[in-house]
């Protein structure tokens, strides 16, 4: 992908996104659900951390970025995540391809993979996120993927930028990055949560 504008600070963004997110999911009202609009926003906030990664995550990116898009264009007529998903288990339409439930369970991953790649960042030393982000597949996104295309991100490992390139990308220094990092993890966590629950209290299952 193309670098970010000089002033666009992405991390920040998503950190502040998700933090409204995890407000809505941690309240208190009987309830309380989250609106498919933000959400869907908040998620394409994310979409340029797997452009940043180079070639590796490309199908990931790709994949992602279809999904979200598809959740956007579903706000325009359903509310919330719940009724999302009720009106697909109502159409028997749940795991057919396309459909919003099966996609907002892919987006899912996608934000569990970068929660997961912060992590991994965070806790390593050096310069290389080919360990970081090797982890970060291999505990997501391998276990849904075939040979072909885990052979594919495994070659493209080697092509990631350094951790010095990733931060000059994002437009931040290794201090303001591991703040930004840290609330993603934390607030995201939230989100994830919230939705394994839709999908594990509709008996959905979440190993699709």
């Amino acid at each position: 992908m193309a670098d970010l504008e000089n002033n666009e600070k992405p991390l920040r963004k998503i950190a502040e996104a998700f933090k409204d997110l995890a407000a809505a999911v941690n309240s208190q009202t009987p309830g309380a659900d989250v609106e498919v609009a933000p959400f869907s926003r908040a998620c394409s906030l994310v979409s340029p951390l797997f452009g940043c990664l180079g070639i590796a995550f490309k199908f990931a990116e790709m994949d992602y970025v279809a999904k979200v898009h598809d959740l956007a264009e579903a706000s325009k007529s359903i509310g919330t995540l719940q009724i999302m998903l009720d009106r697909d288990i109502e159409e028997n339409r749940v795991r057919k391809a396309g459909s919003h439930t099966r996609n907002l369970l892919r987006v899912k991953r996608g934000l569990d993979m970068v929660k997961v790649l912060f992590e991994q960042i965070i806790a390593a030393e050096g310069n290389s996120l080919k360990d970081p982000a090797s982890k970060a597949y291999a505990q997501v996104f391998a276990p849904y993927h075939g040979w072909a295309i885990r052979k594919a991100v495994a070659a493209g490992m080697y092509a990631l930028p350094t951790r010095a390139q990733l931060l000059s990308k994002l437009n931040e220094d290794e201090t303001s990055a591991r703040i930004q990092m840290q609330n993603y993890i934390t607030t995201s966590a939230s989100v994830i949560l919230y939705l394994d629950k839709l999908y594990l209290s509709r008996e959905l299952g979440i190993d699709w």
